[in-house]
This record gives C-alpha cells, structure tokens and sequence, in this order.
C-alpha cells in the first residue's frame, strides 16, 4: 500500500477524532473518566480554536512573505487581543446574536478582504496590506467560532453547532469532489482551481441539503435552522477553498504547512470552516429577526 496513502489516512482520522473530542462532551467525559473534574468541555473547545488560531496565524505570516517591517510583527498581538475580546464573551456567554454594528462590521470586513484578494491583489504586496489581511481573514472567523456552542457549566451541557459544521463542510467537500470526478464538465475557476466544477458544486449543495434535512430532524435542540444552514454551508464552502488557493496562487506557496502530515497546514484543512463561520454566524443574527 502507497505510504503517503497510509500516512494521510492516519492523521485525516487523528484529525477528526481531535475535531470529536473537542467539540462535544465526549472529550471532557474521556478525560474526566482518568482524573474527575480535570477539563470542562468549554475549555477544551477554547484551546482547540486557540491552537488553531496561533498556528493558522503563523501559517498565513509565512504565506504572505512579510518584509523586514514593524507589520510581521505586531500581527501576533493584534491577532490575540481581538480574541481575547471575544473570549471573553465567550465565557461570560454574551452571545446574544442580536443585531450589534460591530459585529455586522466585523463580517462587512471579512467580505472585503475576500473581495480585494480577488480584484485588488496587489494591495497585497504591501505589508500593511498583509498585516491587514491576516488579522481579518484568521482572527475574525476563529473569534466567531466561539460564539457557535451554547454551554452550561453548571448542567454539564455543551451544544453541538460547531460539531454538525464541520460534518457539513466534510460532506459539502466529499460530495462536491465526487460529483464533479463523475459528472463535472464546466470549470467553475479553471486558473485558481482545475479540479472544482460547477456539477460539482451543484451535487455538493443538493446532497449536503439533503443531510442537513436528517440534522435538522434528529437534531432538534441545535440553534437555527439547519436546512438553511446546510445550503449555506455547502454554498460557500467552495469559496472557502478558492480564497485560500488564491491566497497561495498569489504567494506562489503550494501548502499553507505541514503540521497534518499529508494534508497539509491549519488553513489547507480549515479553508471553508473560515468563511463558513462568519457567514453561519450572520445568519444566526438575521433569524432572530426573522
């Protein structure tokens, strides 16, 4: 068997186990079965997003190729206090997802980023640019995945939002890649992504709607509703990974790491989650008002 077969099976599924016990009781209840009362399970989620910010904030530095300027390296701080002022909210559990400016902000900003990868590339080539891109594009998503879960320290409860996310985003990815390996024939970006198709993006909405329809019934209890959660997920997934091969394409850089041996860095794996989330996020605000 091809060892680069074997090594990207073992540490796909070391990843999703670690996914597992992070963002459900289970890991809290494994660990707490060897020593009581040692982890809760809402601190166990925040040190799995903080990992990934760290290491998704040093990947996207070293994208971008920063020069010998103050921007490299006020990057890191910058990142870390827009998330410890989500952090906060997080533990006193302030997500109320009412309409508050600043978040609306906070996403408007997301977009833009996004918009002047795409059109306005080189604004890029500046590290102010840089510094700016990266704070949006890594602190912002990370910091709204906070907001995902509900929890309650003093019933044990941990909800399970940001679990049934990241099975949608895998099924929207899976369906989408074997839709388009069987039917795709028309390129939906040819020069940032060869292989994605719009067959492919189309059977990746239709069959991920389809098992959002099995969360949304079985998982009652979630925030929302996860059939129109599941058609966003499987509608922007895709520019996930498109933003961050532009991202790449721009910098001439093949894979953002190596830190999941075989598949690459944190934002290679967690492309889609970082425009899933604000874009999840906002639609939890808007359906209070709807």
């Amino acid at each position: 068997m091809d060892k680069n077969l074997i090594q990207r099976t073992i540490s796909g599924l070391v990843y999703v186990a670690v996914i597992i016990l992070c963002t459900t009781p289970l890991g809290s209840q494994l660990i707490n079965k060897i020593h009581p009362d040692l982890i809760r399970q809402e601190y166990l989620y925040f040190s799995l997003i903080s990992l990934l910010l760290l290491v998704g904030t040093w990947e996207c530095i070293k994208i971008m190729k920063f020069g010998k300027g103050y921007e490299k390296w006020i990057v890191l701080p910058l990142v870390i206090f827009i998330f410890y002022v989500f952090s906060k909210r997080y533990f006193h559990h302030d997500f109320f997802f009412d309409f508050r400016l600043n978040e609306i902000l906070a996403i408007s900003l997301i977009a833009i980023a996004v918009v002047t990868l795409f059109k306005y590339p080189n604004e890029l080539y500046y590290d102010s640019g840089k510094l700016i891109f990266t704070v949006i594009y890594v602190a912002l998503p990370f910091s709204f995945a906070l907001g995902l879960p509900k929890f309650s320290s003093f019933e044990g409860t941990f909800s399970l939002e940001v679990l049934f996310l990241f099975i949608l985003i895998w099924s929207s990815d899976t369906f989408a890649y074997l839709t388009g390996k069987f039917f795709g024939k028309h390129k939906m970006a040819p020069k940032i992504s060869p292989k994605k198709t719009w067959e492919g993006y189309a059977g990746g909405v239709a069959l991920t709607l389809v098992l959002s329809y099995f969360v949304e019934h079985y998982q009652p209890e979630l925030r929302g509703n996860w059939m129109i959660v599941g058609f966003l997920v499987a509608a922007f997934a895709p520019l996930g990974d498109l933003v961050e091969s532009q991202l790449k394409r721009n910098f001439g850089v093949k894979d953002s790491g190596n830190i999941i041996p075989g598949h690459g860095g944190v934002l290679d794996r967690l492309d889609s989650f970082l425009i899933c989330v604000p874009v999840v996020y906002l639609y939890f605000i808007l359906e209070k008002f709807i």
